[in-house]
C-alpha cells in the first residue's frame, strides 16, 4: 500500500531532533511567547528574506490578521474588494469575509491552476484595494503582469504562501513577493508542525507591529488592550519543532521536485493531463495534481493497485453552502478544474520503486 501522505514515516526520519526539542520545551517552563517562538521567527524571516515574521495560530488566522492589520492602518476598510482566485480552498476567501470585506473571485489559469493575471484588470473597480495570490499547490502565482496590475490601480499584493514554503520568483522566495503573506504549517505542508501553526511574514514595519498586536489580545503591555484582538499566537513547542524542520525544507523540496519530474516523465497515459512545466524554483510541488473525466473510475483503479489519493478540492468556493449567496454564479473553468482533479501521493518519503509504481498504475488505467 502507497498511501497518499504518510506524516509518520516523514517525521520518523527527524525524530530524535524532533523528541530533543520536546524536551527542551518541557524542561523550560515557558509555553507562550518565549525563546523558542523568538528563535523561529527570527530564522523563518532571514530564510524568507523579510525583516519580518510573525508566529501565529495558523494559517487563516495569518491571513485574517494581515487584512485586520491594514484595516487597523487605514488602509482597508469594510467593503473594500479583495480579488481572489475563484478556485482556492475555501480559508484564502474566509479570512476576506471575517472581516466584511467583499471577496472578489477570478478564474486561474488551467494549466497552472493559478489565478489569471490577465483576467485581473477587468474585475477591478472603484472599491478593489487589494489582490490575495495564492501559490496553489506550491507554484508561484505571482507574475509582472500581476504586479503591473496592483502598482497601476495602488492596491495590495497579499500572497497566501500556506503551500509554496520555500518556492521562488526570479530569486526571491514567497512570503517576500507581495506587502504581506500568510503560510500554514499544518502538519501535512512542506513546513510543518505537529500540530496547527502559522506565520506573517512583511518588511512592512507598522503592519508587523499591528499584527504583533492584535494576535496578543490587541495587547503590547500585559492588561492594556490598544485593539480588540484575537489569541493567536505560535506556541513554544510549535516554534521548536518547526526550527528543527526549516534546516532541511530545501533538501526536501527538492526530492519533491525529483518526484514531479519523475511523474511528468513517466505518467504517458491521453486519459490524464498533467499540470503543466515549471521553472525549478518557482515550484515546491506541495501537491502533484493531474486531471481526468472519468475520476471515479481512476481512483478505482489506483485504489485496486493499493496507491492512496485525495481530490483537492472536490466542491469550489462558490458552491459551498458558506456561500450560498454566490450559488447562481458561473466560474465554468474553475468548475471543470474541481471536477475532474486528482491528487497523487507526493511524498519526501516515498521510494523510487513506490514512484515507480505509482507511474507504472497511471499508464495502465
Amino acid at each position: 500500500m502507497i498511501p497518499f501522505l504518510s506524516l509518520q514515516r516523514i517525521n520518523a526520519a527527524y525524530r530524535g531532533e524532533l523528541l530533543e526539542a520536546l524536551a527542551r520545551v518541557v524542561d523550560s517552563g515557558w509555553y507562550i511567547l518565549g525563546e523558542e517562538g523568538q528563535r523561529f521567527e527570527a530564522q523563518f524571516a532571514a530564510y524568507c528574506g523579510v525583516k519580518h515574521a510573525i508566529g501565529v495560530a495558523n494559517g487563516l488566522d495569518a491571513l485574517k490578521l494581515i487584512l485586520r492589520g491594514y484595516m487597523e492602518l487605514g488602509r482597508l476598510r469594510e467593503g473594500d474588494e479583495v480579488i481572489v482566485p475563484a478556485n482556492t480552498y475555501i480559508a484564502t476567501i474566509l479570512a476576506v469575509s471575517e472581516n466584511r470585506l467583499v471577496p472578489v473571485p477570478v478564474e486561474p489559469q488551467i494549466g497552472t491552476y493559478n489565478i489569471d493575471p490577465d483576467r485581473i484588470e477587468e474585475m477591478v473597480t472603484p472599491r478593489t484595494r487589494a489582490i490575495m495570490v495564492v501559490h496553489l499547490y506550491g507554484r508561484i502565482g505571482y507574475s509582472r503582469k500581476l504586479k503591473e496590475v496592483a502598482d497601476r490601480h495602488g492596491l495590495l499584493v497579499i500572497e497566501d504562501s500556506a503551500q509554496s514554503h520555500g518556492a521562488a520568483f526570479e530569486g526571491r522566495k514567497s512570503g517576500n513577493l507581495g506587502d504581506a503573506s500568510g503560510f500554514s504549517f499544518y502538519p501535512s505542508k512542506n513546513l510543518g508542525a505537529l500540530g496547527d501553526a502559522g506565520a506573517v511574514t512583511t518588511n512592512d514595519d507598522a503592519l508587523a507591529g499591528a499584527v504583533r498586536t492584535l494576535a496578543n489580545y490587541g495587547s503590547q503591555r500585559k492588561y492594556e488592550n490598544l485593539f480588540k484582538g484575537y489569541n493567536s499566537r505560535l506556541d513554544e513547542i510549535q516554534a521548536a519543532i518547526l526550527s528543527v524542520k526549516l534546516k532541511y525544507l530545501d533538501a526536501e523540496n527538492g526530492r519533491r521536485r525529483a518526484i514531479a519530474r519523475a511523474y511528468r516523465e513517466g505518467i504517458r497515459n491521453g486519459r490524464i493531463l498533467l499540470p503543466a512545466d515549471a521553472d525549478p524554483e518557482s515550484h515546491v510541488w506541495h501537491l502533484f495534481t493531474v486531471r481526468t473525466e472519468d475520476r471515479s473510475g481512476f481512483l478505482t483503479s489506483l485504489a485496486a493497485r493499493g496507491i492512496g489519493t485525495n481530490i483537492h478540492y472536490p466542491i469550489p468556493p462558490h458552491l459551498q453552502r458558506a456561500y450560498a449567496e454566490w450559488g447562481s454564479r458561473s466560474y465554468p473553468i474553475t468548475e471543470e478544474i474541481h471536477r475532474t482533479i486528482v491528487s497523487l501521493p507526493l511524498d519526501v518519503s516515498m521510494t523510487d520503486e513506490e514512484v515507480d509504481h505509482v507511474i507504472a498504475a497511471c499508464n495502465d488505467y
